[in-house]
């Protein structure tokens, strides 16, 4: 169901960060009833034109209409009023209050629900659309796939008729994700409009029913999806070259082990035993909340184990975490790049500083010069942008941020890496970088892949294992084709030696 009149139009929409030109004259058209797929590069300027739209930023110039009639939105509740809502790349959750809390906040005044009334609606919506969470649950307790659950949640409670979707399905398995694809549709069909910004160029031609392509801040190329025929002829209109998402990986002599686990028990991971040698890559897959959060912070020395024997680089959990190194020992990528990777209102300097300030300090001074070079060395050569390392951590965009952190925690060399979901929010070129960076890293290292995207563990790994109800279910080789085929059996908890 569609209309001739667009649901929203925005018209040379301008939007300027200091030295950055986020979005450059941009003019669009969203209609009812149509999935629009925004694409572009890291730093293209997408998840800033749709915060924009939904009131979280004015625009520096320009203008929007909603059914043609001009609607400034000075605020995310004009926005909401206009009824436009937007599921955040990075989550706008209360982390102190629980799931109901947190999708009825904000409602306007006078709206008054008893606890379980709102629990119930948010089970029954849950139910509804696939999107099942605890509503009684504390946000600060959930993994990251159930807190982006309520966000979707918020969203469909308001039942928002202009919907954007920052990277949805980004901590999201791919059964998870077709239920949202299923629930996107359903919403288009009865009239509602869809924004869709994502990297991932399967799902956007699975999903989109027209493409708008951003590079620099601008709109270089708007297509129907039904144009489109096969994922390197978007990815090259998108990047301007041929990207082929494809790497080598060669065989690597296997040397001495950097990590073993034996009987390990921590939060709901119950007698985890692995073990990982210098040259390999070990995928740790599964749904989110089923350990693999547990297993990552003991491996990096957040959480203490409760039970069994944990060995880093040849020494014990508590010897190695007493006095680490800065350099050829553990370093860890986050999932959580803004909350827990960098410090959002630091500049660049300062989060590359984070992890590696013992390494530029003198007796008493730290050597923030000496510092400061060899970032803009960095941010040059993992192609970060923008590439001012004066700039804040929150001026730039989750991919950009995530080649930073990437550019810090290499520059370390060291000997285990703790890599979780390194490309969540990648563009396809970026992402062909990283892959590249990790397997090469993996001559002096060992590298512990957390992901929730299988066919980046096929990609990478040498072994994958299996992680379900806080159990490593199975560790098996990544050409074991029998039991790669088995992966989403496992994931649900079927035991590998079950009959099919």
């Amino acid at each position: 169901m569609t209309s001739p009149t667009p649901v929203v139009s925005l018209r040379g929409i301008t939007k300027i960060f200091g030295a950055v030109r986020a979005n450059n004259g941009i003019s669009l058209d969203i209609h009812a009833g149509r999935i629009k797929a925004l694409l572009g590069e890291n730093g293209a300027g997408k998840s800033t034109l749709m915060s924009i739209l939904a009131g979280h930023y004015l625009p520096d110039a320009g203008e929007i209409f909603i059914d043609g009639q001009p609607c400034p939105l000075r605020s995310t509740k004009d926005a909401i009023r206009a009824g436009i809502g937007m599921v955040y790349q990075h989550f706008m959750l209360v982390e102190a209050m629980t799931v109901a809390e947190n999708v009825f906040l904000g409602q306007e005044p006078g709206f008054v629900l008893s606890p379980r009334s709102m629990q119930e609606q948010i089970r029954a919506l849950g139910r509804t659309f696939g999107l099942d969470v605890d509503p009684a649950a504390r946000v600060a307790d959930l993994s990251m796939g159930e807190k982006q659950r309520v966000e979707i949640l918020k969203l469909l409670q308001r039942k928002s008729r202009i919907l954007i979707f920052d990277e949805p399905t980004a901590v999201l398995t791919p059964q998870e994700a077709e239920q949202l694809f299923a629930a996107l549709r359903s919403m288009a069909a009865q009239g509602k409009a869809i924004v869709y910004i994502s990297h991932k160029l399967g799902e956007v031609m699975a999903l989109a029913d027209e493409i708008a392509i951003l590079r620099k801040g601008e709109v270089v190329d708007e297509i129907p999806a039904a144009d489109v025929h096969s994922q390197s002829d978007l990815a090259r209109r998108m990047v301007g070259r041929e990207v082929l998402l494809e790497v080598r990986r060669e065989p690597m002599e296997l040397r001495q082990n950097v990590l073993r686990m034996n009987g390990v028990s921590a939060g709901i991971m119950r007698d985890a035993s692995l073990s990982l040698r210098q040259g390999e890559v070990l995928a740790v897959v599964g749904v989110a909340g089923n350990g693999q959060k547990d297993l990552v912070e003991t491996v990096c020395g957040l959480k203490e184990p409760e039970k069994g024997e944990v060995s880093v680089l040849g020494t014990s959990w508590r010897s190695f975490f007493a006095a680490p190194s800065w350099q050829e020992g553990l370093s860890y990528i986050p999932e959580d790049r803004q909350g827990l990777a960098v410090c959002r209102n630091m500049d660049l300097v300062d989060n590359f500083l984070l992890t590696t300030r013992q390494g530029y300090c003198s007796t008493v001074w730290l050597q923030r010069d000496r510092a400061k070079a060899v970032a803009r060395e960095l941010v040059e050569q993992f192609k970060v942008s923008p590439p001012d390392v004066n700039c804040q951590a929150r001026q730039l965009s989750g991919g950009n941020l995530q080649k930073m952190v990437l550019a810090r925690e290499f520059h370390r060399r060291p000997r285990l890496i703790v890599a979780e979901q390194p490309t969540q929010g990648l563009d396809v070129s970026a992402i062909e970088e990283v892959w590249s960076t990790l397997l090469a890293a993996r001559e002096e290292a060992g590298i512990l892949l957390v992901t929730g995207d299988l066919s980046e563990a096929l990609a990478l790994a040498d072994r994958i294992a299996v992680m379900y109800g806080g159990e490593i279910v199975d560790i098996f080789p990544a050409d074991d084709r029998q039991r790669v085929d088995r992966i989403g059996q496992m994931m649900a908890g079927m035991r590998p030696d079950a009959d099919n």
